[in-house]
């Protein structure tokens, strides 16, 4: 499974720049997966056949490449291939016929809401909200700023001379954009210019497949992330006092999808019992049950999508 950054796809002909980031497919990842892995009678009943080609948003790399994505292989039959990236920039990549997924999952409605509609396309005629998680601020345990980090107010904190912080971009990423919202609405409430200057910052973006490795390497000593990612790559983290920021997951099947029949099957095992144990293990606020927004949801789903 490909995981292509939030800050380096973009809106032009060509794809995403990708990194390979490889989908375990067999039984016995699955099982090392934790929540997701599926039961032996739910493995020997597997019948499906094909790929199911799920584009989803940046952050849910753990989770797609680790344990949803193998168990459901390994429970349906079906196998998964992927490409990750900033929702709003799969949005236009979707609308540009760069890919051709079955799934899309984004980390803002909004990036559904660019697919709906003939002036857009149609791809997409429904979406289900099924999870938010929080924006915080996560940071390395061994970096010199980490007890500050800790104990000081986090604006205050990222100011110091010499932290590297990292943040997605804005232009293809929802979790850019809160970044940047939390920096700006912080700077004026509390009146700390510094923090303007850091959310104009360009060298501080980097892509989102990036930003964890960065991270634990000690290339960074924070950066934004949500909860889902902290807790699935055991970041210690601080929340964002002041500010209230998540994001808000959706899931859809896409117009046309190649395989219907196996997007059908893994949107039902993700907002089913095994992917949804997966999400709170994650740290995800499972929304119970989904909020669906537009018409036309498969009749297979609507146990799950009611």
């Amino acid at each position: 499974m490909a995981a292509a950054g939030c800050g380096s796809s973009s809106s032009s002909s060509a794809p995403a720049a990708t990194s390979s980031a490889p989908a375990a497919t067999s039984a016995s990842a699955a099982s090392s997966s934790g929540a997701a892995s599926s039961s032996p009678s739910a493995s020997s009943a597997a019948t499906g056949s094909g790929a199911v080609n799920v584009l989803y948003a940046g952050s849910l790399v753990a989770l797609m490449t680790k344990q949803v994505g193998p168990a459901f292989q390994t429970a349906s039959g079906y196998s998964i291939t992927g490409e990750s990236a900033g929702s709003t920039a799969l949005a236009t990549d979707i609308k540009g016929k760069v890919y051709k997924g079955d799934v899309f999952i984004s980390a803002s409605p909004k990036a559904d809401g660019r697919l709906m509609g003939t002036a857009n396309g149609d791809w997409v005629s429904w979406y289900g909200s099924f999870a938010t998680a929080g924006l915080v601020l996560g940071y390395n345990a061994n970096s010199k700023f980490a007890a500050d980090l800790k104990s000081k107010p986090w604006y205050e904190a990222i100011t110091e001379s010499g932290l590297k912080l990292g943040f997605t971009d804005p232009a293809t990423d929802p979790k850019g954009v809160l970044s940047a919202e939390a920096l700006t609405d912080t700077a004026k409430s509390k009146s700390v210019p510094a923090l303007t200057t850091i959310a104009n910052t360009k060298s501080d973006v980097f892509p989102e497949e990036d930003l964890v490795a960065r991270l634990q390497s000690g290339q960074l000593d924070a950066g934004f992330f949500y909860t889902s990612e902290a807790v699935a790559a055991k970041i210690p983290y601080v929340p964002l006092t002041g500010v209230d920021l998540h994001a808000t997951y959706t899931v859809t099947v896409l117009k046309g999808a190649p395989n219907e029949a196996g997007a059908e099957a893994f949107v039902s095992y993700l907002l089913g019992p095994a992917g949804q144990a997966a999400l709170k293990q994650d740290g995800f606020t499972l929304t119970t049950p989904p909020k669906v927004t537009g018409s036309g949801v498969p009749s297979s789903l609507q146990s799950v999508l009611p």
